[in-house]
């Protein structure tokens, strides 16, 4: 039997890339299986070219190895004590007490995972501009923290990094990851965060700085979001204390913070990452997560059924973390690098006149980004204004995330400590954000591909068609491919019709978008109305899009200024056209 077992091992390595004979030994029959079938569809069709639903069934392929042998654990385990989970129906202010089996899983100042095993890179370290080229550079140096290595105590990966916020999607830009970062943000009245009711943006402090539970390197648009959601939070408490008359002061702010927390955490899922990645098979993807394939009407008349594949992974029976404890990843941190999608002005809006065709307006002002940071750009929104701020960014389309894109400000910028103030040194964060991606040995693009069971590229026009930028990468690089850093790759990597971003980054976006709500249990075991109250549970359910915040607080502004469907459109962009073929059914456009 071993030796027929072996003969037939030996007959499907011919099939799999070279580059992938190691992790295939270690594999089990079944996943053998699985990494031959999505490695013949990466070598014969594209599978963004595959029917929606045969698309599915490859991202779910791809999505199990992924979750088998791309969620490696960094620290040692459990650091914490089994806790009966009745005893913590809330979110924790430091995001303890979420995992069952391990109380400090997630929590502020818990190891940060990886997706790929470390690549040691200590020796690449230095960034030195090219002669030719560094009196161009905004800054000809700079100072900045490196980042400090704690030991794990773990064999296999010695060191690593410690999460500064807590990773779980729990909204602690807006609470807070410690108890003293949410005394701040709170009223300790009905529940409800501190707000300007005159104005609803951030109020500030003595120093000018905004209030709120992150406001580390911000700016205008973050600081708007914030106070949108504050302002979501406060209504929840509102129609809380009104049903529930016997709810104090804690017991409204624990409810309504889960109930926002869930609300953004669906309107990412459903809303955001379906206009990030543009197609019906993503479409179709992201609301399976939130709702199963038998979709929103039986989920709401029913309640969840079966697994998560029929129900959606939110209602789950219990969490699930594939044997890894949580917490976000290196690679995760790295794909997210998105700087590029930021322009170099803001173009105000003239909200005064009546909108034009599909409700566009007129330009009337360009706002350099240098006055929409920190306490400078608390100042300039007071000016402006939440709507009209809110407004012109909907107006504007963001950047593209492609090679020589990076906006020329965040090049010369003043960072800040953790508490918010101004460090006195600039820094070039184009430049930092590759050092970062070396210091924290995270892999090399090619290398990176490989630990994601993907193709490797030989040469420069494997990973692009632009004359433009392989000349570029021949300058930087010479021949070897091996040598580019990952998010150069990722910004040169020819897209999916429709994609903002890599491929790519896609996959690791596949596992990641999905562990962040099946391990955590305030989206699965406790995602129900004795958690989250009936109203609560009502209010999360009835929320499907940004555009229905809006339509809560500013109901004005979508009614005159959106003409998109959603409101991360351009606002002025027409509606998506219905398509009469169910989604499941559809064959994407040649």
């Amino acid at each position: 039997m071993e030796v027929i077992s072996s003969l037939m091992s030996s007959f499907l390595l011919k099939f799999i890339h070279k580059d992938f004979h190691e992790i295939y030994s270690r594999m089990s029959v079944f996943d053998r299986m699985l990494l031959l079938i999505v490695h013949a569809v990466d070598k014969m069709v594209p599978w963004h070219k595959l029917p929606v639903f045969l698309g599915l069934a490859y991202l779910g392929l791809r999505r199990h190895l992924h979750q088998e042998y791309n969620l490696i654990n960094v620290g040692q385990t459990p650091v914490g004590t089994r806790f009966n989970p009745a005893d913590y129906p809330y979110r924790t202010a430091d995001g303890k007490f979420n995992d069952p089996f391990n109380e400090g899983v997630g929590s502020e100042s818990s190891f940060i995972g990886r997706n790929c095993p470390p690549v040691d890179q200590k020796i690449k370290i230095g960034l030195v501009a090219p002669k030719e080229v560094a009196n161009e550079c905004p800054l000809s140096s700079f100072r900045f923290f490196k980042t400090k290595e704690v030991p794990t105590g773990f064999f296999e990966i010695k060191t690593g990094s410690l999460n500064s916020r807590t990773p779980w999607w729990d909204s602690s830009a807006i609470y807070g990851s410690n108890s003293k970062a949410m005394a701040r943000v709170r009223t300790y009245k009905d529940g409800k965060l501190k707000i300007s009711e005159e104005t609803g943006l951030l109020l500030q402090d003595q120093d000018g700085l905004a209030i709120s539970g992150d406001i580390r390197n911000s700016w205008v648009g973050v600081s708007a979001l914030q106070a949108l959601f504050i302002k979501e939070h406060n209504a929840v408490c509102d129609v809380l204390k009104k049903e529930y008359d016997d709810l104090e002061d804690e017991d409204l702010y624990r409810h309504a913070r889960l109930v926002t927390s869930a609300v953004i955490a669906k309107i990412h899922t459903i809303d955001w990452t379906v206009e990030l990645l543009k197609t019906d098979t993503l479409l179709a993807g992201m609301r399976t997560n939130w709702y199963g394939i038998l979709g929103k009407k039986f989920k709401d008349s029913f309640g969840h059924v079966g697994s998560s594949i029929l129900g959606g992974i939110v209602g789950m029976k219990k969490p699930q973390n594939h044997g890894v404890p949580y917490s976000i990843t290196e690679e995760f941190t790295s794909v997210y690098r998105m700087h590029s999608l930021l322009p170099d002005q803001l173009e105000l809006r003239d909200i005064d006149v009546v909108p034009g065709t599909k409700k566009s307006l007129p330009l009337i002002e360009e706002v350099s980004f240098g006055k929409l940071l920190g306490p400078k750009g608390e100042q300039t929104m007071s000016h402006i204004g939440f709507t009209k701020l809110m407004v012109s960014m909907g107006h504007q389309a963001s950047g593209a995330l492609e090679l020589m894109n990076y906006p020329v400000w965040i090049r010369d910028l003043v960072p800040h400590d953790p508490n918010g103030y101004d460090r006195p040194d600039h820094i070039d964060l184009a430049a930092l954000e590759i050092y970062r991606d070396r210091e924290r040995n995270v892999a090399r693009y090619n290398e990176f591909r490989r630990s994601m069971f993907m193709i490797p590229i030989k040469k420069w026009e494997d990973l692009t068609d632009d004359k433009e930028a392989i000349e570029a990468l021949e300058d930087v690089y010479g021949g070897n491919v091996e040598e580019l850093d990952l998010l150069v790759g990722l910004m040169a990597e020819k897209k999916i019709k429709g994609f903002a971003i890599s491929e790519t980054a896609f996959n690791v976006f596949l596992l990641m978008a999905t562990r962040r709500l099946e391990a955590d249990r305030f989206f699965t075991s406790d995602f129900n109305e004795m958690t989250y109250t009936k109203k609560g549970l009502e209010w999360v359910n009835t929320t499907e899009s940004l555009k229905d915040v809006f339509d809560r607080h500013y109901p004005e502004m979508t009614d005159r200024w959106m003409n998109s469907e959603s409101a991360f459109s351009v606002w002025d962009s027409p509606p998506v056209a219905k398509n009469p073929i169910p989604l499941y059914l559809r064959v994407p456009p040649s």
